[in-house]
């Protein structure tokens, strides 16, 4: 169903999307990388043969993360910044700031619609991979951006999949932290948000406690 109303150039949105029944769709390291270059790739807007053009940029994606994305020249304008965002086994959160008319729609598109052809591909699999349409909430305070970012990172660890954030490698948590590389960072958070990495690992694990006692609740409450 096609959305009546539109989401506005220069805002900030909370993006995010599950897999039908919980299903599984990133199950290795293979999978969850092939998504953050997924990620960075479609950021750009991209003519028709968006797929294709990805096919070719694939053939390169051995030769290491920097030099898959440099060996594609293409002067596309972005259509949206990444802020932050969390892959999880069955789901993903993005935090985006839409810098073009309709660059979130058609980013999460060619995103969500690309991976579910690569994923049916390699496991021999037919039919919707999503959840449906991608859900989405304006982030319209730079207080509330924070924690949201806060409440992204710290999704595996109230998850149990790790027991701190900065132990997951599928998060921006290490971009935060400056322990990224320049040449493979996915997120454009500089001008928006004032991060000085000591403090917000601080910031961030002093909430484990309390996310995963809500966590806790918000299950009992379900049940």
């Amino acid at each position: 169903m096609r959305r009546k109303d539109k989401l506005s150039v220069g805002e900030v949105y909370h993006v995010f999307n599950k897999s039908i029944a919980d299903f599984k769709i990133f199950n290795n390291e293979t999978e969850f990388l092939r998504m953050k270059y997924m990620i960075k790739y479609y950021q750009r807007g991209m003519p028709r043969d968006c797929f294709a053009r990805f096919m070719e940029y694939e053939k390169v994606i051995k030769s290491g993360f920097y030099n898959a994305f440099a060996s594609i020249k293409h002067d596309r304008g972005k259509l949206v910044d990444i802020i932050a965002f969390c892959l999880m086994p069955s789901h993903l959160h993005l935090i985006l700031r839409q810098v073009r008319e309709n660059g979130i729609s058609i980013f999460v598109g060619n995103l969500l619609n690309s991976y579910s052809r690569y994923f049916n591909l390699k496991h021999c699999r037919k039919g919707p991979l999503w959840e449906g349409r991608f859900k989405d909430v304006l982030v319209n305070r730079d207080e509330y951006l924070l924690h949201l970012t806060r409440y992204l990172h710290l999704n595996p660890v109230t998850s149990y999949l790790v027991e701190r954030p900065d132990q997951w490698q599928h998060s921006s948590f290490l971009e935060f932290l400056s322990k990224t590389n320049e040449e493979e960072a996915i997120c454009q958070f500089g001008d928006i948000l004032s991060i000085e990495p000591t403090a917000y690992k601080k910031f961030v694990e002093d909430r484990i406690a309390y996310q995963r006692e809500l966590a806790k609740i918000k299950d009992l409450i379900l049940e």
